[in-house]
């Protein structure tokens, strides 16, 4: 029988084998499969040398000369390109189909129309091709001379192992790349969203004169953006005023001494817990925590934690204890009163009467209000060229957290926390105080916040929850105080100040809007602003 026959049965039997196939597939790695486990199985015929059996043999019986020397020629360069491997349905980035095998134009009728060639012609396109010829040497000493020896399955594996790091390098960075359009699509999308939220801010509207608010004021004057130059020279004196009081007790704050530390911790214990125990369980309790922070203030020893605290043990610590007081305050109003509207009334009274006692925490506690809250001055910071998006942010009173905003929802509840306790203190007094004394910071302010906020334009959301917190809180105050001049501004604000409102209110926020617009309906109706709940009575003093 020639050699080429016998090289054909000997193809065909193995292909039809049972007691294994010497199997090896050009897209494992590709479809990411555990090559190595072929290494421990039966030698198995591939796919590939079954292509062989099916496309070259018989092409080589019908068109060559019986000659085993050009049978095994043929199927050993068919076996062994160097450069080309067929085509995969499959594709890796790393392959690319730069040259063609193919001469003059023609493919080689060796080729099957579907395993088109393609060069290896990456770095790492030739890593994975060095190594899939050594695992096929390896295959074919198994052919001819049975199971690989020791050596043989050393350079399998090792062959393996590097396609398996060339793999690993390759999804690692793949998911670097990933990880990076990510942040980079993150990024963007905040940056769009900052800026939407920043176009929606409203611009001045002229077309419609509004009159100007306030006792003997005069009519149609045009809304303003911005707020009166006395009003913002005040806001700035406070301003100033809180930054030479933090300059006052530098040395005290930033002491590196223990005993320095130990007072400054016992100062600001002494100052700040008394006003978290502000509540209205009784009238004798609230008087009980008055006199204590009156005491600290004036110089009396007091007890905090067990010891004897006093402002006298440093020459800094009176400015110390009045700034964390007055930040004290206000913090209350932006956590405490945001979370029940009724703890306006009993910290505010107490806040009034320290206020009365000692005029520079009352200043403290108006520059850290209006630095927290701008609405309250009121005061629509402006956005500067050349400032960062997120400085602008903390001046409209947003808190932002590692270059994250703080939602809308979060904030307005801040906002109006403060808003309340402002109209909260603005209309009450210290009981125990010396009545023949005005108050510090008395309603008139309350109906010239009212007024320059009714001569600013409206913004989206912001004014209208602020309006409603403040007229729901002191209404009734400033109706008793105002009466006529009142009831023309609340008119006012229903008439002509509502549509401007409506107009940069968007359906999404309407909420705040229609609350405020129902309030005033109402209290027209009934031409009456009712006594806000949570009001502290005569009674309450005598518990």
């Amino acid at each position: 029988m020639p050699s080429e026959g016998r090289c054909w049965e000997t193809l065909q039997a193995l292909r039809s084998s049972d007691k294994g196939r010497l199997c090896y597939d050009r897209d494992w790695l590709l479809r990411g499969e555990d090559v190595l486990q072929e290494c421990m199985s039966l030698p198995k015929l591939s796919s590939y040398s079954g292509w062989v059996v099916d496309h070259v043999l018989p092409h080589i019986q019908k068109n060559a000369p019986p000659s085993e020397t050009s049978a095994s020629s043929v199927s050993t360069s068919a076996l062994n390109q160097p450069s080309s491997v067929p085509r995969s349905p499959l594709r890796n980035p790393a392959f690319s189909p730069v040259s063609s095998a193919i001469s003059n134009g023609t493919k080689d009728k060796h080729e099957s129309p579907h395993t088109e060639p393609m060069v290896l012609q990456s770095p790492r396109g030739m890593k994975v091709e060095g190594c899939i010829r050594m695992y096929e040497l390896v295959h074919r000493m198994k052919g001819a001379n049975g199971f690989p020896t020791v050596e043989d399955q050393a350079v399998a594996e090792g062959a393996l192992q590097e396609m398996r790091d060339l793999l690993s390098n390759l999804h690692q960075e793949i998911g670097r790349a990933c990880e990076e359009k990510r942040r980079r699509d993150e990024e963007e999308a905040r940056i769009k969203q900052q800026e939407s939220q920043m176009q929606q801010r409203p611009e001045a509207h002229k077309e419609s004169p509004v009159p100007n608010q306030g006792p003997g004021a005069k009519p149609n004057e045009d809304l303003q953006v911005k707020v009166q130059d006395s009003t913002m020279q005040w806001y700035q004196q406070l301003q100033e005023a809180s930054s030479r009081c933090v300059l006052a007790f530098e040395g005290l704050s930033s002491s590196r001494d223990s005993q320095a530390k130990k007072i400054k911790m016992d100062l600001q214990k002494a100052a700040t817990i008394p006003v978290s125990q502000i509540s209205t369980i009784a009238g004798s309790k609230l008087k009980e925590i008055f006199d204590k922070i009156h005491s600290l203030l004036s110089g009396k020893a007091v007890q905090s934690g067990g010891r004897s605290v006093s402002v006298t043990l440093n020459p800094q610590a009176l400015d110390f204890v009045q700034y964390k007081l007055a930040e004290k305050f206000v913090k209350q109003g932006e956590e405490e009163v945001a979370s029940h509207h009724e703890a306006a009334f009993p910290i505010a009274v107490v806040a009034s009467g320290i206020w009365e006692l000692h005029p520079r925490v009352g200043a403290l506690i108006l520059a850290h209000l209006h630095k927290k809250c701008p609405y309250s001055v009121p005061f629509y910071p402006a956005f500067k060229e050349g400032m960062a998006l997120e400085d602008y942010q903390r001046m409209l009173g947003y808190q932002v957290k590692d270059s994250k905003v703080e939602q809308q929802d979060n904030f307005l509840k801040r906002m109006s926390g403060m808003i309340r306790l402002y109209a909260a203190i603005i209309q009450l007094r210290w009981p125990y105080g010396n009545r023949q004394e005005t108050h510090p910071h008395g309603l008139n302010h309350g109906w010239r916040w009212l007024a320059q906020i009714l001569n600013m334009e409206p913004l989206s959301d912001v004014t209208a929850t602020l309006l409603f917190d403040f007229l729901e809180v002191c209404g009734n105050a400033l109706m008793k105080q105002y009466q006529v001049q009142f009831w023309k501004m609340i008119l006012l604000i229903k008439e002509d100040y509502f549509p401007r409102i409506e107009a940069i209110t968007s359906s999404g926020q309407m909420g705040s809007f229609i609350r405020l617009k129902q309030f005033l309906e109402k209290c027209l109706q009934r031409r009456e602003i009712p006594v806000p709940k949570g009001f502290l009575t005569s009674s309450f003093w005598r518990s």
